[in-house]
């Protein structure tokens, strides 16, 4: 994606002295206990930001949030009262990998809060296994801080839903989370990007990810950016459960090898990078022991289902011009940028 991304937010300088200046007299009136101060108000300004980053060669607007919070008593608690290590926040944790990392801190010991959307179905799994679940949006940036009180670290898996347009959440909301992340002093925050991000800037989620990751370095927080090739897990909705159904199952007639990696293998290597400080701004890929092409992947399922799939071959080049047809419809944009990404799986 070339150019600007665009972003309806700007960065505050004022906004971390303020929150020095104010945690004495209030705090954030929250459902759990804790014991870090936050201050009555995080006020950003709307107004829009000309200050931009260069990444090799590409830039990106630094966002302006603007996040308000509602005081609750004042208390006594002492400025700067730190917070437990082991206190985390996972963003996403109902996703394919947010789950297996919650599953994974709380086993290792950690206090784990989980931040996820208001919804119908409640995460109740995760508090069944001893989870917080706090409600909160990333495309709402004004119910991000409360979240973030009396937090070390936060692992961010979120990603926005197949109906949002991409910029919604893994651009405007990961630059709101990261933002209030450094405004109230997060200790750590881990990054899940893509594999080869850099290298694709014409796909629309490729280069978010990697505007997203140079935003997070040029932030000031300790932070850890781990990129992923891909989840084993997804492979069972896309191609062994549609074989065994005998449904038809896609593919293009690309050579795109993908390195799987079963997520709780992912989480367990991500929980040996936090607690290693020398990785501290370190980027890190993740990959499994052996990169698979599309047809690869679907004559293993048909081996193990004992049966034929149903493929329908999509070529690459029907993808592009499917892609380019789509620009010329405001309401298809987001569908072209999914096609687009899927020509680099």
């Amino acid at each position: 994606m070339a150019g600007r991304l665009p972003a309806q937010f700007a960065t505050s300088p004022e906004l971390h002295h303020l929150h020095h200046q104010q945690c004495q007299t209030t705090r954030i009136l929250l459902s759990w206990k804790r014991n870090l101060v936050l201050p009555n108000h995080l006020l950003f300004s709307n107004s829009s930001s000309s200050l931009s980053a260069k990444a090799s060669g590409r830039s990106y607007v630094q966002p302006l949030v603007r996040c308000t919070a509602q005081p609750a008593a004042s208390t006594n608690y002492a400025p700067g009262t730190p917070v437990r290590p082991t206190s985390i926040l996972v963003v996403g944790g109902t996703g394919t990998l947010g789950r297996q990392i919650v599953r994974r801190a709380l086993d290792e010991g950690y206090d784990v809060r989980c931040l996820v959307r208001p919804r119908p179905a409640p995460a109740d799994f995760l508090r069944d296994w001893g989870a917080t679940v706090v409600n909160a949006d990333l495309s709402k940036p004004e119910t991000i801080p409360a979240t973030l009180v009396g937090i070390h670290t936060v692992i961010d898996c979120a990603t926005g839903r197949p109906e949002e347009p991409i910029k919604t959440v893994d651009w405007e909301g990961k630059v709101a989370l990261i933002q209030c992340a450094k405004a109230m002093g997060i200790q750590k925050f881990v990054f899940f990007s893509i594999h080869n991000c850099d290298k694709h800037p014409e796909v629309p989620l490729m280069e978010i990810k990697y505007c997203t990751e140079k935003f997070l370095q040029d932030s000031g927080l300790n932070h850890v950016t781990i990129r992923l090739c891909g989840f084993m897990q997804g492979l069972i909705g896309q191609y062994a459960v549609p074989i065994l159904e005998e449904k038809s199952v896609w593919g293009t007639d690309a050579p795109t090898r993908i390195a799987y990696m079963d997520t709780q293998d992912i989480a367990r290597l991500t929980f040996i990078a936090l607690r290693n400080d020398k990785l501290n701004g370190k980027l890190l890929t993740f990959a499994g022991p052996r990169a698979w092409t599309t047809q690869e992947v679907i004559t293993l399922c048909e081996r193990l289902a004992g049966q034929d799939a149903n493929v329908t071959t999509v070529p690459v080049s029907i993808l592009r011009f499917t892609r380019q047809l789509t620009r010329f419809f405001q309401w298809t944009n987001d569908v072209a940028d999914r096609l687009a990404f899927s020509e680099c799986q």
